[in-house]
């Protein structure tokens, strides 16, 4: 607008220059020398066609404007429209299969619906009152074995996890340092996303350790919970009449003496 008002005020000097300069020359156009040929020119015409040039400059200049606003318009696009060129994703998906390999070595008991209740009606189910007493202590080390395992295997997982947190900690910084130096929305939509990946990452590491413990706890309880069924049915054996303890002949120096 500035530049419009400038142009038509230049063009308003040009014009009122131009009108009177026939004026002041008006005496030599109409004294010419006898000798020289006349020449006759027409004010209103010029003026015109020095204003027709002025608004076909105008014309031009607003129409580079335009392009250059058009330009300006277009690498904004390019910029919001291009991709964030880092990713994360591979790191993060090596961090939750270490997780999940730690997981699927679990000892003995694992995480399987079916091998659970396959255990808890053998191993963790009632005493047998026809097992021996060899098979009862040989039950009760086996459970044994299997709560040190499920302890073992939270640890390990536990283990697993803290190691991931240096991993996490470098991916976070540099997603942030990506997302603050985005140069469009697409960029900062990208490392947001790969943020939230990082985050459902270590939610994942939280879920397995929750498990692990878990699995480590119900297996201590079972023992336990076995363990006192286990007991009441050597007690009962003990207190059975013809199977308890029976007293004997005791001698206190062999030969008779």
């Amino acid at each position: 607008m500035t530049r419009s008002v400038h142009t038509r005020s230049s063009i308003a000097r040009v014009a009122a220059v131009l009108l009177a300069a026939p004026i002041a020359l008006s005496p030599v156009l109409w004294a010419p020398p006898a000798s020289a040929q006349l020449i006759v020119k027409d004010p209103t015409n010029y003026v015109q066609n020095v204003l027709q040039a002025a608004r076909s400059l105008e014309q031009i200049n607003n129409q580079i404007s335009s392009l250059q606003n058009e330009a300006t318009m277009l690498i904004n696009q390019a910029r919001n429209l291009a991709s964030l060129p880092y990713s994360s994703l591979q790191q993060l998906q090596q961090s939750v299969q270490r997780t999940q390999q730690l997981l699927t070595q679990a000892q003995r008991i694992a995480y399987d619906v079916q091998n659970i209740d396959q255990a808890f009606r053998t191993t963790y189910g009632n005493a047998s009152m026809s097992a021996s007493d060899q098979q009862l202590v040989a039950g009760a080390r086996e459970r044994w074995q299997n709560t040190v395992g499920g302890l073992q295997d939270a640890m390990r997982v536990q283990a697993g996890v803290v190691g991931n947190i240096d991993t996490n900690r470098t991916e976070m910084s540099s997603l942030i340092g990506r997302s603050q130096g985005a140069t469009g929305a697409l960029q900062a939509t990208q490392a947001g996303n790969q943020l939230l990946a990082l985050q459902a990452q270590q939610l994942a590491d939280l879920t397995a350790v929750v498990a692990a413990n878990g699995r480590a706890q119900a297996l201590s309880e079972a023992e336990r919970a076995a363990a006192a069924e286990q007991g009441r049915e050597q007690r009962r054996r003990f207190l059975t009449p013809g199977s308890g303890y029976q007293p004997g002949n005791a001698r206190m120096f062999p030969n008779g003496n």
